[in-house]
């Protein structure tokens, strides 16, 4: 009789930022997943992630990894553009893959991910954390019992005034985009999750680069590692409005800079209720007059809590809250935000 899993054994592709920032240290405290291999095209920088995190194989590449690491599991954490040659490998392995927002630079590689993901029966994650931090599970819990009624309209941003990251970035062809596809993502799925997930129809979008490389001084980037050609060729803002088969909207709006304040918000409103993330307050009615409770949730760690998932499901055979078609319908957004963007006009998906 097989034994059941108890710890999902990952191999880390990628020792970059988000690897060593988020990724590892969540691992670090994870019951049911631990990183055994680590892999990097830079291999002395797996090398210092290796060692820093306890992590016993070390290798210079995903391939050599997949060939020679017990694994059960690939978390990438690799260039965006990279994304879908690490999930399509890693799938033709048999391995379960959690990969980093964006899914991909664009649908056309999405798709690719989405086929091998399928053809191989492995699960895939989105590294989405907004969907497992405590005011989004609280939110959604709300919108499945049905307190917020039909959500018909939303608002999202996420806004910087100057916090521009560096290296590889700004480069769209390494990236993908600017922050539309770096931080708006985050956003914009959530608050796509907590209207439901409904089917997006039409998109009108506009981006801009009018500031682009700033030299405001007294403010800290992010520092990106350098790629090939190093453009700063990217959107730094980015706003619009996308339509839903139910004919709810999405308004969104996000900057890398901008001359405004920084923030970050997500609205949701419905027939019997409406939502406020930051700080979690619903807004409603009670014996016929105007409500307003707040709600207290604890701290927590949106990337702990997103590995855990991720492992569980592997652990347990169950599907993950963001499947792989959402990931996909995601990318198609995206997509069509820089399309619209592009040709001036409404894009029907």
């Amino acid at each position: 009789m097989q034994k059941s899993l108890e710890k999902v054994k990952i191999g880390l592709v990628g020792a970059g930022n988000i690897a060593t920032s988020a990724h590892l240290p969540a691992y670090q405290i994870c019951k049911n997943a631990e990183v055994t291999a680590v892999a990097d095209i830079d291999f002395g920088r797996a090398k210092a992630a290796a060692e820093r995190f306890k992590i016993p194989k070390v290798f210079a590449s995903v391939d050599e990894m997949l060939k020679n690491a017990e694994i059960d599991a690939v978390d990438i954490c690799v260039w965006n553009n990279a994304h879908s040659d690490v999930a399509v490998a890693a799938a033709a392995a048999g391995k379960h893959i959690l990969c980093e927002k964006p899914m991909a630079i664009n649908l056309e590689q999405a798709l690719l991910m989405q086929k091998a993901v399928k053809e191989a029966g492995v699960i895939f994650l989105l590294a989405v954390p907004g969907r497992f931090g405590y005011p989004n599970c609280v939110a959604r819990e709300m919108y499945d019992k049905g307190e917020l009624g039909e959500v018909y309209f939303a608002k999202t941003a996420y806004v910087r005034r100057r916090g521009t990251p560096t290296g590889w970035f700004t480069d769209k062809k390494t990236s993908g985009g600017g922050p539309v596809i770096d931080i708006g993502v985050h956003r914009i799925d959530a608050a796509w999750y907590l209207m439901g997930c409904p089917k997006p129809v039409r998109i009108s979008a506009a981006i801009s680069h009018r500031i682009g490389d700033y030299k405001t001084k007294g403010v800290g980037r992010w520092q990106g590692t350098q790629c090939p050609d190093n453009r700063f060729d990217t959107e730094d803002s980015g706003a619009g409005c996308i339509h839903f088969e139910n004919g709810a909207i999405l308004l969104f709006e996000v900057s890398w800079v901008i001359n405004g304040p920084d923030h970050c918000d997500t609205q949701i409103c419905g027939t019997k209720a409406g939502i406020i993330l930051e700080p979690l307050t619903v807004y409603g009615e009670r014996d016929g007059y105007l409500s307003t409770d707040s709600i207290n949730v604890p701290s927590d760690n949106h990337c702990l809590n997103e590995i855990t998932h991720f492992a569980d499901c592997i652990i347990n055979k169950t599907e993950p809250i963001f499947p792989i078609d959402q990931a996909v319908t995601l990318q198609r957004m995206l997509e069509g935000i820089y399309e619209s963007a592009k040709t001036g006009k409404e894009v029907v998906l």
